[in-house]
């Protein structure tokens, strides 16, 4: 019976070849997309954790583990348990965690005591010296010996051959062959003589090795480990003080999949470590960073995931969507098959085989276009837009296989599900069926679609209400979160929008069709008559339409919206290009006499409040309490070179210092004083232009009018009721400046109105005011200029620097972050993944619907419908419905983003974001649709037109059924 069935399931597959092959098409792209997110997940975990993990280990190197025994005040060492500690430490710990080390090292020691020279004559013995014996596994693999030789492996009696680091003996004031009395302590009247033979140092400084500080190991005596081991822990019985081991473990390979059983591994370690010797624990270890990798991955798997939902539900829904196709063609043959004694078990046996098959298929080249998605998705620079950067270590894992399995699994259940109810049924129910084609679908019936668009708008309420939003996911991208509930709510809402538009579908075609009965040509009353009749057998392609551009719409809105946001407020943030602070020379400048005491004559002391050698006019010394204090005069760099740096357009000089603000009498509080030139500060700022009333030129024009011309905050204009031509004061450190309100603007680059008023003021009028104050150099920089190369140059020429600030290194570190790379990696490839399926699912329904009517042409045209007139009928059923479709899923997209994008913007900056969030759909986005859209509709008609040639009446005109 097998062999019978395989025929079967192989004919009937190649009978329907484009069926399958689209259904092969749609799990593949199902699996690749499922598992790309768990696979950039891992690489975009093995990018941060070397780096994190030596930041968090305060210097120590990535993987560092330190686990140490301190002996109790008296105790005996217990020898059998220090040799299975070690052998455990040394032979089953690298195994346990399962990943290579580049150091391990033990180290051990004995109390440490005060010494004394042998011989006084050859060493200082009124300096008070405390060492430590101690040995170090591996100390000749990685020292120098610089004087000296190196230690022997043996004691000679009480003498025992030692190593110095070479500061630790100068400090020590000790030499080469010197020999020092070294008193065991703790009850053991033994007394070592320790003999220096040799002085050493690291042969590699940055060798992970030597992770102890220099600094602590300057009072140790360094001795072999056999010596150390042999002599004086098993001959001499002397107690071993402490210990410790040491491992620098490269985790640069590890995987997400790997932390939840190294975390169990390491948390298990103290436990196994204080069985086999007591007072052994674990001091340092990279546990608590692997639990916040182990969540910051489930968070970004759990965003990405949720960003990529909808998505993956729309491919599945055209995978379903196939498979009723399918169904559909095949349910004669089905009821054919019942009606000839294949039981109800073997039809469902060989869709079962058919599923299977395809998903091994999909199982094997899915993963591998994964691969490359996720590579796409590390080389997100932001919306369609793919960077040549060095890409995230990508690599397939089991959270991305099992991924992979379950979209499979999944997929199969929701096409054979279907598959059952037409297995069970007979020739007589599949004729009833075929005659009820016109009952409405399940959801209608139950009134799925506003029950969906009742949820979708209480997600509304609650984003609006700020409730949704404390849904954390750890992630932020230039403190913008991505909220994931962001893109799901609206995708029901996008998907429940257009199931409602069906439900009212067969009202409007009935409208339209008592509207124009009496004046619509045939083949335009057939159309509606048609789709009057069947028009459920449309929704599938309807609804997946609506879904895919609405879909692609909302997410490329998104995903440019996040994108611009986080940019300008970058852009905003820093005002330019470059900011250089460079090093201004200070001369102390003598004080004004101050008003001192009455004493007459010059006294002889230092007055307090008056600098020592300043008169004061009652004498040196007096009270001073008003004396003015010691300031700085400050000479300017030269400014000039930096307009002639390479790679630089343009460059200012901005003041940016504190005053305080004087309105009519009254203190306005704390202000910035931005003092510029004009004219070369319009050709180094950064405007958004749509944040002022007019072009911001204009408001630097005004400063141009009058020296003393100022701008100030619209907020603190409408504050303090301050008009154009109103003069105020501020007060820049001793001095009273005046300046007249010139200009009144809502923002200005770098400045926060909201947190600190801000006077834009002319700066050489400042500076006439008062005395030089340190100004900001900014700099418009040419395309792909560099900056580092600048800085040796202004070196040479006397300009030292305090800091730079590159606006673009900084969009370019958060470019680099792998949240805000996955995110528009997700949203890119679904937009993508979005307008594939929309185009090969709408080919695919109108070549079957096509195909299956074959007999219906064929009786219009005998009818004497003549073929211009059939074109124009099925022209009219593809825009009555996919027209339709696609009018509305862009219009519901469009609606979708001007709701819900405004939540982009955190409860937090809701009020304060700088410069004011704007929501943008990209024209180029909306045209790459309109592209595919065009290439459907014509497709559609290429695909009818052909359909329509190739039809032969005597041939469709025959007795039977339509296939």
């Amino acid at each position: 019976m097998g062999v019978p069935l395989l025929r079967l399931l192989f004919r009937k597959m190649w009978n329907t070849k484009w069926l399958t092959l689209s259904t092969l098409l749609g799990l593949i792209v199902a699996v690749s997309f499922t598992v790309s997110i768990p696979m950039y997940s891992d690489g975009a975990l093995k990018r941060v954790v070397s780096s994190t993990l030596k930041e968090e280990s305060k210097g120590l190197p990535a993987g560092s583990l330190i686990m140490s025994y301190q002996a109790q005040g008296g105790t005996k060492t217990d020898l059998n348990g220090l040799k299975a500690v070690n052998e455990y430490i040394a032979k089953e710990v690298p195994k346990e965690i399962g990943f290579p080390y580049d150091a391990f090292v033990n180290v051990r020691a004995i109390r440490g005591t005060e010494v004394y020279p042998v011989d006084p004559s050859k060493v200082d013995a009124s300096r008070t010296r405390s060492m430590s014996i101690v040995s170090m596994s591996g100390l000749k693999d990685h020292a120098e010996v610089t004087g000296g030789k190196m230690f022997s492996d043996q004691a000679d009696g009480d003498t025992i051959e030692a190593l110095m680091l070479e500061e630790a003996m100068y400090r020590q004031d000790l030499h080469v062959g010197d020999i020092m009395e070294y008193p065991v302590s703790g009850g053991s009247d033994i007394t070592l003589k320790v003999k220096i033979v040799g002085t050493f140092k690291a042969s590699k400084d940055t060798d992970p090795y030597w992770y102890q500080n220099f600094e602590g190991m300057m009072n140790n005596f360094y001795v072999s480990e056999k010596a150390f081991n042999d002599d004086l822990l098993q001959q001499k019985h002397i107690p071993l003080h402490n210990a410790n081991w040491y491992y620098a473990f490269d985790l640069r390979e590890i995987k997400t999949s790997q932390l939840s059983t190294l975390s169990g591994t390491l948390e298990r370690l103290n436990v196994d470590l204080f069985q086999k010797l007591k007072n052994t624990k674990v001091d340092v270890s990279f546990n608590n960073l692997l639990s916040d990798f182990r969540k910051q991955s489930l968070q970004m798997q759990t965003l990405l995931f949720t960003l990529a939902a909808p998505m993956i539900a729309m491919v599945f829904y055209y995978i379903v969507m196939n498979a009723r196709q399918s169904l559909d063609k095949q349910q004669s043959d089905i009821a054919v098959l019942r009606s000839r004694g294949a039981s109800t078990k073997q039809i469902i046996f060989i869709y079962l085989l058919e599923s299977i098959l395809l998903g091994v298929l999909a199982l094997v080249a899915g993963p591998l276009l994964g691969w490359f998605m996720s590579k796409s998705i590390g080389a997100a620079d932001g919306f369609l837009t793919f960077v040549n950067r060095k890409s995230i270590p990508v690599g397939f894992n089991f959270d991305a296989m099992a991924l992979g399995i379950a979209a499979v699994v999944i997929a199969i259940l929701a096409t054979l599900l279907p598959a059952v109810s037409y297995a069970r049924q007979s020739i007589v129910k599949a004729k009833q069926k075929q005659a009820r084609s016109d009952r409405r679908p399940f959801w209608q019936r139950w009134y799925l679609d506003i029950v969906l668009m009742g949820i979708s708008g209480y997600g509304y309420y609650l984003f609006n209400e700020r409730q949704m939003l404390t849904f954390q996911t750890g992630m932020t991208t230039d403190e913008l979160q991505v909220q994931p509930f962001l893109f799901f709510v609206p995708a029901l809402a996008i998907f429940s929008i257009g199931l409602f538009f069906l439900r009212v579908f067969p009202w409007l075609l009935k409208l339209i069709g008592w509207l124009g009965k009496k004046w619509l040509p045939v083949p335009y009353y057939l159309s509606l008559t048609q789709l009057s009749r069947s028009s459920s057998s449309y929704y599938p392609l309807m609804i997946l339409l609506v879904l895919t551009l609405g879909l692609g719409v909302y997410n490329a809105s998104a995903a440019r919206t996040i994108d611009l946001n986080s940019t300008e407020r970058t852009l905003y943030k820093y005002g330019t290009d470059v900011i250089m602070k460079t090093v201004w020379q200070s001369t102390p400048e003598i004080s004004r006499p101050g008003k001192g005491g009455s004493g007459q004559g010059q006294g002889q002391g230092q007055g307090q409040g008056g600098g020592q050698g300043s008169p004061g006019r009652g004498g040196q010394g007096g009270s001073g309490q008003n004396a003015k204090p010691t300031k700085e005069v400050y000479s300017e760099p030269p400014f000039e070179v930096f307009r002639k740096l390479d790679g630089v357009e343009h460059a200012a000089r901005v003041l940016q210092t504190k005053g305080s603000i004087i309105v009519s009498g009254r203190s306005a509080g704390q202000g910035n004083i931005m003092g510029i030139d004009n004219l070369d500060f319009s050709k180094v700022a950064w405007f958004r232009n749509d944040l002022f009333p007019v072009h911001p030129y204009n408001y630097l024009n005004f400063l141009g009018m009058n020296e003393s011309a100022a701008l100030v905050p619209t907020n603190f204009a409408e504050k303090y009721k301050l008009k154009p031509g109103d003069v105020f004061s501020v007060s820049i450190g001793d001095q009273t400046v005046e300046f007249a309100v010139y200009g009144i603007v809502p923002y200005w680059p770098s400045q926060y109105p909201d947190k600190t008023p801000f006077i834009i003021a002319n700066l050489d009028y400042i500076y006439d005011q008062v005395p030089l104050i340190p100004y900001e150099v900014w700099l418009k920089m040419k395309p792909g200029a560099k900056v580092a190369p600048l800085i040796p140059i202004l070196a040479k020429q006397g300009v030292d620097l305090v800091s730079v600030d590159d606006v673009r290194s900084e969009l370019i570190t958060q470019s680099k972050h792998p949240t805000r790379g996955g995110v528009f990696g997700i949203l890119s490839l679904g937009f993508l993944v979005s307008v594939m399926v929309s185009l090969i699912g709408y080919i695919l329904y109108w070549f079957f619907n096509l195909s299956g009517r074959v007999v219906q042409f064929g009786i219009l045209r005998a009818m004497g419908l003549s073929r211009k007139q059939l074109t124009f009928m099925l022209l009219t059923e593809q825009i009555l419905t996919a027209g339709l479709s696609i009018i509305l899923g862009i219009a519901i997209g469009k609606i979708a983003g001007k709701l819900y994008l405004p939540f982009l913007q955190t409860a937090d900056n809701v009020t304060t974001q700088v410069p004011p969030f704007r929501i943008v759909f990209n024209s180029q986005d909306t045209l790459q649709l309109y592209i595919v859209v065009l290439v459907m509709l014509l497709l559609g008609a290429g695909l009818l037109m052909w359909q329509i040639r190739r039809l032969r009446v005597h041939q469709a005109v025959k007795m039977g059924e339509e296939r």
